[in-house]
């Protein structure tokens, strides 16, 4: 056998002895970092790191010890990395008082690329995923054959277009290119990746109460096993398989985890998250609670639409420039409550509500759409007027306190989506404080306003949405308190951040510090955050570690998920191949949001039934026309999508109205009025299915913390299947129009279907057939 052992940061040592016992090291935890260290990324010659994104208080820390091959620079709390790892995994190791607390390490793999552009022009600039489709960042320069840059990237497939003289355009040199969802076509360039076939690809294979063994395929050259923030040395290799000493410490705490990295020449294996309950191996589904954050499933509703509870509050603008569409409702924080209480969300199987801005909006009409003629109100509760005091069309201090209350007695968390981006031009601050906000006008006399790639910490959203520069650490200080205040006044459970990638990392900084030492130290209380950004995967993973976000929500899945589910055309290799990339971005078990739908966007169902075209306007399209379901066939295959976003790692998010299959067109006819009775019979069949698919969820251990994995994929049918020790879980879809035979390799008696679907066995294999544009998910008996 094989006894790994780890000491300080030096490499893995592989000790070749007949029967040995690993010496005992101590893992008593004096919480120096709060939460999981996420990993850090080693990229370049020079790697920086934030060390107060792992310690809150530094006067803390003794020491930090860095691998040999890299050397240091440290002046406070800013550490520099300098060189490469010698080896593919590493650890960087903080000392306080004694004992090493450890952060993974990783070492990148960019690669330089270079794009050439060889026909007349005068300017050429590049726009993709890679920049966040700025082409400001990336001019090509002028040479003797026409303009070329070099750009690194990771291994992946990355988006792009070329502006040339301004004009966008595809690259004529590249002939690879995908739909952009939008009517239009980018250029695709794909990196390669590491072969999975040759991978060490990592399984959870057994447990005692002492010990956890893992399978592997491919033989791991190096290791690193974690449990919580100690490197564990504890480790045993066999030809097959590594088995892990528990701490004994681990006993003391009611949740902890192991997590586990292998890596051989091709590259970075899978990562393993273990979850213990004192010590143990978590078993039963049973055991988790709501304070577990890969366990939560997300229902956001938007406050003026769900439910009025309290007519007496009702007041919409009147101003009869406003259509009745972009006008308030009614909804209000009781009409949630009263859903709480009669059980809606309990049957349904929610343990997270996303409540929409519920802070004081103003009174009268502003901006403009031209087709009809709008203007709009607050409803929505994104302009801000005050950033303390509730909307009184919503409720008031004593509801809100009932609403939260209610919740956590029914075993759901409560988070609330907060604006930090920006103020209303009624708020006073804005007089107060101009200094405070960025510039409405650039330095070439341009308007600032909904430059979202090129002036992204800058721009304002409308010309009555004044931006804070949350760049300023004047600025950044006041309003982190702000939002503290929601924390320390309400029994919050989170924060949903609009905006994020418009706000500079120091706000999250300082925002996730407070979070931590103010809230989290003090109760050993649960904080979920997530943000919404929309870009590339490499921009949105910036903002998320272990000194900002959470997570954030994956629109590049859900894009890809919609054109797979709702488009015959679109193979599902291109929704597993943006899976895959999610996955390697943000962690095999990430916290970012799986949405079904998201109030920005038209509704699913109505691109899935082709009500709406994925060419045109959307927006035009809800003010224009009466968007219903014309297909029924979408049902099925809304039904999908939401199965998809329920057996992904990551948090399920479900749009209100997307349970029982809400048609319309972009905002505001996505944000109708939910409806919970007098449904149609397919309405009532999609939410029964949506509450079948949360409670599996809920109740299956491999579906929260289990590996992920693609046992076969085609054009129109894909088999995953998610592994959690003995308990295995299989994910059929087909989405064609027309009815499929899928077959797997397992013995039908251990295994039974959990909608209506028969197993049968044909020539030694379990052949499964699924109707048109459908699911099936197998699971243990």
């Amino acid at each position: 056998m094989k006894i790994f052992t780890y000491t300080g940061s030096a490499l893995l040592s592989l000790l070749l002895v007949a029967c040995s016992t690993p010496s005992k090291n101590d893992y008593t935890d004096r919480k120096l970092i709060i939460g999981l260290a996420s990993p850090l990324t080693i990229s370049g010659d020079s790697t920086h790191v934030n060390l107060e994104d792992y310690v809150v208080d530094l006067t803390q820390l003794d020491s930090v010890s860095v691998p040999a091959s890299l050397t240091k620079q440290q002046e406070g709390s800013q550490l520099l990395l300098l060189g490469k790892l010698s080896t593919k995994l590493a650890t960087l190791q903080l000392w306080s008082k004694g004992q090493a607390y450890a952060i993974p390490l990783q070492q990148g793999s960019k690669v330089p690329l270079v794009f050439q552009y060889n026909q007349p022009a005068s300017e050429v600039k590049i726009k993709g995923e890679f920049n966040a489709w700025n082409a400001a960042q990336t001019t090509l320069q002028k040479n003797e054959t026409g303009f070329s840059t070099t750009v690194s990237l990771s291994p992946g497939r990355y988006q792009y277009l070329l502006v040339v003289d301004g004009k966008e355009r595809r690259d004529p040199a590249n002939k690879d290119s995908v739909d952009n969802g939008l009517g239009g076509w980018n250029s695709v360039v794909n990196i390669a990746k590491p072969d999975p076939a040759k991978l060490p690809i990592l399984s959870t294979d057994s447990f005692t109460d002492r010990a956890v063994t893992l399978s592997f395929t491919n033989k791991p050259e190096h290791v690193r096993v974690y449990w919580q923030n100690f490197l564990v040395s504890e480790v045993t290799q066999e030809e097959k398989s590594l088995t892990i000493e528990i701490p004994s410490e681990a006993a003391a705490q009611k949740r902890s985890f192991i997590r586990v990295w292998a890596s051989n020449e091709e590259g970075i294996s899978n990562d393993v998250l273990i979850p213990l309950e004192q010590g143990k191996v978590l078993q039963q589904a049973s055991q988790l609670q709501r304070s577990d954050k890969e366990a939560q499933v997300l229902y956001f509703m938007m406050v003026d639409r769900f439910n009025n509870g309290k007519k007496e509050n009702d007041e919409p603008v009147q101003d009869k420039s406003i259509h009745p569409k972009a006008n308030y409702y009614g909804g209000d924080l009781t009409g949630i409550t009263a859903k709480i209480k009669d059980g809606y969300f309990t049957r349904l199987g929610i343990n997270t509500l996303w409540l929409s801005p519920i802070t004081q909006n103003p009174k009268g009409a502003y901006g403009k759409y031209p087709t009809p003629a709008t203007t709009f109100s607050a409803y929505h509760g994104y302009w801000p007027i005050s950033l303390q005091q509730i909307d009184y069309r919503f409720g008031n201090k004593t509801e809100f306190e009932e609403l939260l209350s209610v919740a956590h007695s029914n075993n759901m968390n409560v988070i609330l989506d907060y604006v930090a981006h920006h103020i209303h031009q009624e708020h006073p601050l804005y007089k107060q404080k101009p200094e405070w906000f960025t510039s409405l006008y650039l330095p070439d006399g341009s308007i600032n306003t909904e430059r979202w790639d090129d002036q992204r910490l800058t721009t304002w959203f409308d010309l009555f949405l004044p931006t804070l520069d949350l760049r300023k650490p004047e600025v950044v200080g006041p309003m982190t308190d702000t939002a503290m205040f929601w924390l320390e006044q309400y029994d919050l459970d989170g924060f949903r951040h609009d905006a994020s990638k418009h706000i500079d990392l120091l706000f999250w900084r300082e925002l996730t510090k407070k979070v931590k030492s103010r809230v989290i130290q003090p109760s050993s209380k649960s904080i979920y955050q997530i943000g919404e950004t929309y870009g590339s995967r490499e921009l949105v993973s910036s903002y998320v570690n272990s000194g900002m976000l959470d997570g954030q929500f994956d629109f590049n899945v859900y894009d890809d998920a919609v054109a797979t589910f709702a488009r015959d055309e679109v193979p599902f290799s291109r929704l597993v191949t943006s899976t895959q990339e999610s996955l390697d971005y943000f962690g095999d078990h990430h916290l970012m949001g799986n949405v079904t739908g998201n109030q920005d966007r038209a509704r699913f169902i109505s691109y899935a039934d082709g009500s709406v075209r994925f060419d045109e306007d959307a927006k035009l399209a809800g003010w224009t026309r009466k968007i219903e379901v014309k297909d029924s066939l979408a049902y099925n295959k809304l039904q999908s999508l939401t199965a998809y976003m329920m057996t992904l790692p990551g948090v399920p998010v479900i749009y209100y109205g997307d349970e029982i299959g809400d048609p319309g067109g972009n905002d505001p006819d996505n944000r109708r009025m939910m409806r919970f009775d007098q449904l149609k019979s397919l309405e009532e069949k999609t939410r029964n299915i949506t509450t079948q698919l949360v409670q599996l969820r809920r109740n299956n251990l491999a579906l929260v913390y289990g590996d992920w994995n693609i046992e076969s994929v085609s054009k129109d049918e894909v088999i995953i299947r998610r592994k959690y020790f003995s308990n295995e879980v299989y994910i059929l879809f087909n989405k064609s129009s027309i009815a499929a035979d899928v077959s797997l390799d397992i013995v039908s008696d251990d295994f039974k279907t959990n909608f209506s679907n028969t197993l049968q066995t044909v020539n030694g294999k379990v052949v499964i057939s699924l109707p048109p544009a459908s699911f099936e998910i197998l699971t243990r008996n």
